[in-house]
């Protein structure tokens, strides 16, 4: 009888010492799994968008909340954003230059539009000008009558006036389009007069431009002069120049011939 007891006493220690371990490893498997399913959560949760952009937290910006990543951070530190004063506008020299320009055509524009309302209210003795085109005020051409009593009288003589966008500050560049025979007065129509060269100011208008020009039909200037052959024939032979200078006007500048 007390072999039996000694027995069953024997089985229900070994049975309980079989569940304890059963139940240990089975904790310790439990263990193991949940490990593993914390790691799996840890995996499966989405990436921030601003971890791709390399984008620092608020507190770590310092300028707006947003941040430029650190260098060194790897390949996104490469795609950060960046700061709202490294954004900041600046104008292009071509941008500069594109206003610079327009104010330049409007102060010049308002100083060529008087000046033609003058001139067509009150031109200068034989002369006329205006724009060639009703879109262009910066291209004029302009007729002068040879004056009376001198060498060029009978003769109609073109010109062509171009306004640059610095005009009143700078001169225009007036040309002689009809040929004449003149020290001061080239080929190619250039003119040797002090107020279109170092001697302009921004006081002088267009109409007193022609006038100085057809002063100087009256009277040429051969000690500064253009062609330095016929100023040579000027002061040595005054009346072979004289007959030149007719025969060019006759034969350049009669009227619309010219």
């Amino acid at each position: 009888m007390s072999s039996t007891s000694s027995s069953s006493t024997a089985a229900t220690q070994s049975a309980a010492t079989a569940t304890s371990n059963g139940t240990g490893s089975t904790g310790g498997g439990g263990s193991g799994t949940g490990s593993s399913s914390s790691s799996s959560r840890k995996r499966s949760r989405p990436r921030d968008q601003s971890e791709d952009l390399g984008v620092v937290p608020a507190a770590a910006a310092g300028v707006g909340g947003v941040g430029v990543a650190p260098s060194g951070g790897g390949g996104s530190s490469s795609r950060g954003v960046s700061s709202p004063a490294a954004a900041s506008y600046t104008p292009s020299p071509k941008s500069a230059a594109s206003v610079k320009a327009s104010r330049s055509m409007s102060t010049s524009l308002k100083r060529i539009q008087k000046e033609l309302a003058e001139i067509t209210l009150d031109p200068p003795p034989n002369c006329s000008a205006g724009p060639k085109a009703p879109d262009n005020m910066y291209e004029w051409a302009s007729t002068i009558l040879g004056p009376s009593g001198s060498v060029y009288e009978g003769g109609v003589f073109f010109l062509d006036i171009h306004f640059s966008l610095e005009y009143p500050f700078k001169p225009p560049k007036v040309t002689f389009r009809t040929r004449i025979y003149h020290c001061n007065i080239n080929s190619q129509g250039a003119i040797c007069l002090d107020i279109l060269k170092d001697n302009w100011s921004p006081a002088l208008t267009i109409s007193k431009v022609l006038l100085s020009v057809c002063s100087l039909l009256t009277d040429c200037n051969p000690a500064d002069p253009l062609v330095g052959s016929i100023a040579t024939q000027y002061l040595q032979n005054r009346k072979e120049h004289d007959k030149m200078a007719r025969m060019w006007t006759k034969r350049f500048a009669a009227g619309l011939n010219s």
